[in-house]
C-alpha cells in the first residue's frame, strides 16, 4: 500500500511540475503569440520547449504549434522581429518581402510575455486571497527566539556564534538589516543571505537593527559561510509561542500538571521563545526543581517541575514527554503584496549574483532539477504551497527575462532600442553572433546549476537514509 502511495504522489507531482511549470512557460509564450497577432504580425512557430518536436500541429492560421525535446522555455518564431534561426529553428519566410515592424509593436511584443506572467502571478495571488494562506508563529515573526552559543564553520569547526558575540539576545525583535525593513523570518533570512556588506579585513559584515524592550539598536555582526551551501548565518533561530499539544502519562511534563493547550511563558524567569531555550534552561539546572510559569485559559499560574539528574537536552525531551506546537493562523494577503515580495527577492539575488561584494553565485540557483524537486516539496504541502512557488516561478520568469541580455525580450527590446536612437538596425550579423554566443553561456549555465541541484539533491536524500537507519535513542 505504501508503494502504491508513493508512486501516486509522485505521480501528482509531475503532473503538477506540467501544469503549473508548463503553464507559466506556456502563458509567457501566449503573451508574445497573442500580441503578435494582435499587431499584425507574422507568426510561424509556437513551441513549448526547444530542439527536435515531440508532437507538432500545422493550424488552419498557419501557425506550427509543437512540444520540443528540451523542457528549458519555450518560443514563437517570430521572424519579422528576430532572428533566432539557430536557436528556433530556420523561418521559410521571405523576411524582405514582409512590411517592416514598427518599434512600438516590436516592444510591445517583446514585453507581453513577462506581462502575461505577472498576469499569471497576480490571478493565481487572488486564488490565495480567497482561500487564504496558512501562517506559523515561527514564519511571521522576526522575533529572534535563540541565540546559539557556537557556529558550524565550512571546515566542520565549531567557534562561538556571530549572534553571541555581537551581544543579540533572546527576545530581539528584528527590524532591518542593513539598513532593509524585514516583515516575517523568511524575508530576515532572505536579506542576511543576500547582504554584501564587508568588514575592515573583507570578512562578511551586517548591521541588524533590533528592537529591544522599545528601544532601538544597531548590532553589527559579521556572519559566518556556514552550512553545505555556505550561506552567510549568524546563529539565531525564530522565537515563538511554545503550545502544548499532547502530555504523556508517564513524563516529568504529566507529574509537574501540565495539560493540552497550556502556553508556557517562562521557567526559572528566563523567558521561553522556543524549544531550545527551555531544554537549555531545564539543562542547566540539573538536580532541582524549576519554576515553570504558564498561560491556561487566560490566566497565568505557576507549576514547579520536578528535578531532573543531569542529561543532554534530547534526554529531557524524552523524559518531559510533551509534544509541543506553535500558533497557526490563516491569513489573506492581498495579491499585490503577494507579487512585490517575490519582485524584491529576485531583484535582490540577481543584484547579488553579480555584485563582487556578495557571497552568493551561480551555483546557489535552482535550475530545473531544484524546480522540479521544489515543485514535488511543494505538492506533499498542499495546493496552496503549489499556488504560492508557482507565483515566484512567474515573477522570477518575468523579471529575468527582461534583462537586457542577448536571447532574451530584454535583449531584444536593447537592440531594437538601439537600432531607434542609431536610426538603423543593428548589423544582422552582429545581433546573430551575440545572441548564439549568449545562449550558449545560457545552456552552459543551465547545466553548471542542474549539476548542484543534482548534489544537493544526492547529498539530501543520503542524509535522509543515513536517518532513518539510525538506531532509536
Amino acid at each position: 500500500m505504501e508503494l502504491v502511495s508513493a508512486a501516486f504522489s509522485n505521480l501528482w507531482s509531475i503532473f503538477l511540475v506540467v501544469v503549473f511549470f508548463g503553464g507559466s512557460i506556456f502563458v509567457h509564450e501566449l503573451g508574445h503569440f497573442l500580441a503578435a497577432r494582435r499587431r499584425g504580425v507574422l507568426v510561424e512557430r509556437f513551441s513549448i520547449g526547444f530542439g527536435p518536436a515531440i508532437w507538432s500541429h500545422r493550424a488552419k492560421d498557419g501557425v506550427e504549434y509543437r512540444l520540443a525535446w528540451f523542457p528549458l522555455g519555450g518560443y514563437v518564431l517570430l521572424p519579422q522581429l528576430a532572428d533566432l534561426g539557430p536557436i528556433e529553428g530556420a523561418s521559410t519566410s521571405d523576411v524582405a518581402k514582409l512590411p517592416p515592424i514598427s518599434y512600438s509593436t516590436r516592444m510591445l511584443v517583446f514585453v507581453a510575455g513577462a506581462a502575461f506572467n505577472v498576469l499569471f502571478a497576480f490571478a493565481l495571488a487572488c486564488i490565495i486571497t480567497v482561500i487564504g494562506m496558512p501562517e506559523s508563529s515561527m514564519t511571521a515573526t522576526t522575533r529572534i527566539g535563540y541565540v546559539a552559543k557556537t557556529l558550524e564553520g565550512p571546515d566542520g569547526i565549531k567557534t562561538p556564534s556571530p549572534a553571541l558575540q555581537a551581544g543579540f539576545r533572546a527576545g530581539d525583535l528584528v527590524r532591518a538589516i542593513d539598513g532593509k525593513q524585514v516583515n516575517d523570518w523568511q524575508e530576515l533570512m532572505q536579506t542576511l543571505v543576500t547582504s554584501d556588506g564587508r568588514g575592515p579585513e573583507g570578512q562578511p559584515r551586517a548591521v541588524f537593527t533590533v528592537d529591544r524592550g522599545g528601544e532601538l539598536l544597531d548590532l553589527p555582526v559579521f556572519p559566518r559561510l556556514s552550512g553545505d551551501e555556505k550561506f552567510r548565518k549568524v546563529g539565531i533561530a525564530p522565537g515563538f509561542e511554545l503550545i502544548v499539544h499532547k502530555v504523556e502519562p508517564k513524563g516529568f511534563g504529566a507529574t509537574a500538571g501540565l495539560r493540552v493547550d497550556d502556553e508556557l511563558v517562562s521557567l526559572d524567569g528566563v523567558a521561553l521563545y522556543g524549544l531550545d531555550t527551555l531544554f537549555e534552561t531545564l539543562a542547566a539546572a540539573p538536580d532541582r526543581a524549576s519554576v515553570l510559569k504558564l498561560r491556561r485559559a487566560g490566566s497565568e499560574l505557576e507549576l514547579k517541575l520536578p528535578a531532573q539528574p543531569a542529561a543532554t537536552a534530547a534526554v529531557l525531551i524524552k523524559a518531559l514527554g510533551v509534544d509541543f506546537r506553535t500558533g497557526f493562523r490563516m491569513t489573506h494577503p492581498s495579491p499585490i503584496t503577494q507579487i512585490t515580495a517575490p519582485v524584491v527577492m529576485t531583484v535582490r539575488t540577481l543584484w547579488s549574483l553579480i555584485n563582487p561584494s556578495s557571497d552568493i553565485g551561480i551555483s546557489k540557483l535552482a535550475g530545473p532539477v531544484g524546480i522540479a524537486r521544489i515543485f514535488h516539496n511543494a505538492a506533499e504541502a498542499g495546493i496552496r504551497a503549489v499556488l504560492m512557488f508557482t507565483i515566484l516561478i512567474n515573477i522570477n520568469l518575468a523579471v529575468f527575462n527582461l534583462l537586457p541580455i542577448p536571447v532574451l525580450d530584454g535583449g531584444q527590446m536593447l537592440f531594437a532600442t538601439i537600432g531607434k536612437l542609431r536610426g538603423r538596425a543593428l548589423p544582422v550579423n552582429f545581433i546573430m553572433t551575440a545572441q548564439s554566443v549568449f545562449m550558449v553561456l545560457l545552456f552552459s549555465m543551465v547545466i553548471y546549476v542542474s549539476f548542484f541541484d543534482v548534489r544537493r539533491l544526492v547529498r539530501d536524500v543520503n542524509s535522509s537514509r543515513a536517518d532513518s537507519s539510525a538506531p532509536a535513542k
